[in-house]
């Protein structure tokens, strides 16, 4: 299974040295293009593939209360290390968040640099998943990585128009499409772009 691999390549490459460069990207920076419709009143989110909880920490300090979803453990326990206990972790995975359900739902869910770890037939699978989990007059955030060296093994073209359709199939509605440069100089050095794609369950908030 094509996500296995993503997870096992995710949780071989765990360093301290990657983790700290992670947890030191500027959720302000990132989120820059869309930061307008985040939550402002206390709501209930939840950061799908939460890596080491940099965002959700970010969100819990804002008064939000944060459900942070990673599967690979190393992520998990750096997290919980740095962050305390202002999150609150869950193991599962894509496509199928098959313990999220029980959890929800929320007014903001997130995947951020995720998407494009999911194949064509994957993102089919999680869309309805998403959209289940995401309350009536919530929204669903996205960001599709645009990677020229995308390998097609443990990253995959992410087509803004297939998201969308796969929203609307699922009752999402796009209220905003943005395209960024990549924050990590690395990523933008090597050409990679953002569309960030935010979708709306029912009218929205």
């Amino acid at each position: 299974m094509r996500m296995n691999d993503v997870l096992a390549d995710y949780a071989a490459a765990a360093t301290p040295a990657l983790i700290a460069g992670y947890d030191a990207l500027p959720p302000e920076q990132i989120y820059a293009s869309v930061r307008d419709l985040l939550p402002v009143a206390p709501a209930r989110i939840a950061d799908i593939g939460a890596g080491t909880g940099r965002d959700a920490a970010w969100f819990a300090g804002q008064g939000h209360r944060v459900l942070a979803v990673e599967p690979v453990r190393a992520f998990r326990e750096a997290g919980m290390a740095l962050h305390g206990d202002r999150i609150e972790w869950l193991d599962d995975q894509l496509p199928d968040l098959t313990g999220l359900q029980s959890h929800g739902p929320f007014d903001l869910v997130l995947l951020c640099a995720v998407w494009h770890h999911l194949d064509t037939a994957g993102r089919a699978r999680a869309m309805p998943v998403l959209a289940r989990a995401t309350a009536p007059g919530g929204r669903l955030i996205l960001s599709l990585r645009h990677d020229p060296e995308a390998d097609g093994r443990l990253s995959f073209p992410a087509p803004l128009e297939e998201a969308i359709d796969l929203a609307h199939a699922t009752g999402l509605h796009p209220i905003r499409r943005a395209e960024t440069e990549s924050v990590h100089p690395e990523s933008r050095a090597k050409g990679v772009r953002w569309t960030w794609l935010v979708l709306a369950k029912g009218g929205g908030r």
